[in-house]
């Protein structure tokens, strides 16, 4: 019983954190969210540690995907510090990109016109 307490005590915070990511990783994949990706950005050194990206098929896949993410979050105690629908391009005439901030993580749901033009992947990725 010790040891379990002490491997619990020693556990980085950051294994949390990549395992959370890794989670909304797989339950976007659960729920057909396509080309699902989990970018650890920690080396980069940037605003957040963790993107998880997804492709939607619909407006209606968006909404079910986000309704997964916020169940996933309220059952775990994790707050959402904000969420925010992005301006599209202009060839895009509907609403194709939402992201949802937990603050160590982001996530990104896409249509693939958003996540083609916009490229996240590709900005970043490592050098």
């Amino acid at each position: 019983m010790e040891d379990t307490l002490l491997e619990t005590e020693t556990t980085a915070p950051e294994d949390h954190l990549e395992d959370t990511a890794q989670a909304l990783g797989n339950l976007l994949y659960e729920h057909k969210g396509a080309d699902v990706l989990v970018l650890d950005l920690r080396e980069m050194d940037t605003w957040t540690d963790f993107f998880v990206i997804a492709t939607a098929t619909s407006n209606a896949h968006l909404d079910g995907l986000e309704r997964h993410i916020k169940e996933f979050c309220r059952d775990r105690g994790i707050e959402i510090l904000r969420r925010s629908f992005k301006p599209h391009a202009p060839a895009m005439t509907e609403d194709q990109w939402r992201i949802i901030d937990l603050g160590s993580t982001v996530i990104h749901l896409m249509s693939r016109q958003a996540r083609d033009f916009y490229e996240l992947e590709r900005l970043y990725s490592k050098p």
